[in-house]
């Protein structure tokens, strides 16, 4: 029997995907990794660097080794690999509408298959959810190949749907997520940058590895000069007519000081920010999340 074929997870890019691994590994510290090693197919302890011991820590990790070398006290500290969770925020407003040859949405629906199938490859869990200014399908996550299937056909039959609130989704989404993993929120960020890192609190306060994926189309980084134009809002509807020329320098400015701040927030919070433009192969993002 053959393999569905889907719109946006193609049997070349199925095998390109081949030579990549998603597997990102957990500290854990001392002898404690040795008593709670996960019996997990696949899961492995490597050493990773030492620590010096802080008050609090517990005497039974000290490496005494080390200790009769310095005379000072110092943890072992270690990489474990066990099967992990990856979860898939996809924002599906209406502004990710908006794109010529290839919509916001489209490209991002692109990474976002490529990337569920990457996870399962590796026989670890991904979820989907889908938004807009509310949760409109969550997919818990899921390892086999049937799970993928249904993310797939669910990706394919996604539009652009209301205006946008990233803050409100993310807040109503944390209890959703009941383990540790890593968190890929993939997006056009038209919404208030503190809002949202508020909203990313209670994921990085339980250890989860955040992602951005800041997706812009080319035309949204620089103003074309069209003379006057009616601009529209695709989440409002509501028009303004301007002349670009009068326009494209304070635009410019407000473009790139939303972009700065949602990078500077994101080292501040330790969350792994990606530019991601439509007129770039999204198969370049998966440098930032295999490396």
């Amino acid at each position: 029997m053959a393999k569905p074929r889907f719109k946006f997870l193609k049997p070349e890019d199925i095998r390109r995907l081949a030579s990549y691994e998603f597997a990102p590994r957990a500290l854990v510290e001392g002898y404690l990794a040795g008593r709670h090693k996960s019996r997990a197919r696949g899961s492995s302890i490597e050493f990773r660097d030492y620590r010096q011991y802080v008050p609090g820590d517990d005497p039974a990790m000290i490496d005494w080794r080390v200790f009769a070398r310095t005379d000072r006290h110092y943890l072992r500290t270690y990489e474990q690999e066990t099967n992990m969770e990856c979860h898939v925020f996809l924002d599906s407003s209406a502004s990710m509408g908006f794109g010529d040859r290839l919509t916001k949405l489209e490209y991002a629906s692109f990474f976002a298959a490529a990337l569920c199938h990457l996870v399962v490859k590796n026989s670890d869990r991904v979820s989907l959810q889908l938004f807009d200014d509310k949760i409109r399908h969550f997919f818990p996550p899921g390892s086999t190949g049937v799970h993928l299937q249904n993310l797939m056909h669910a990706l394919e039959s996604n539009q652009p749907g209301n205006r946008t609130s990233i803050a409100e989704a993310l807040r109503r989404s944390a209890p959703l997520l009941r383990r540790k993993g890593t968190l890929v929120v993939v997006s056009d960020f038209f919404d208030n940058p503190s809002s949202i890192f508020t909203a990313l609190s209670p994921y990085l306060h339980r250890g989860i590895k955040v992602f951005l994926f800041h997706v812009l189309a080319p035309e949204e980084m620089e103003l074309d000069d069209r003379g006057l134009a009616t601009f529209v809002d695709m989440e409002t509807g509501s028009r303004v007519v301007a002349h670009t020329e009068n326009l494209r320098a304070q635009y410019r400015k407000a473009i790139q000081d939303h972009i700065n701040n949602l990078r500077q927030l994101s080292v501040r919070r330790q969350v792994e920010y990606v530019m991601a433009r439509t007129d770039t192969h999204y198969f370049k993002l998966f440098e930032r999340l295999t490396r």
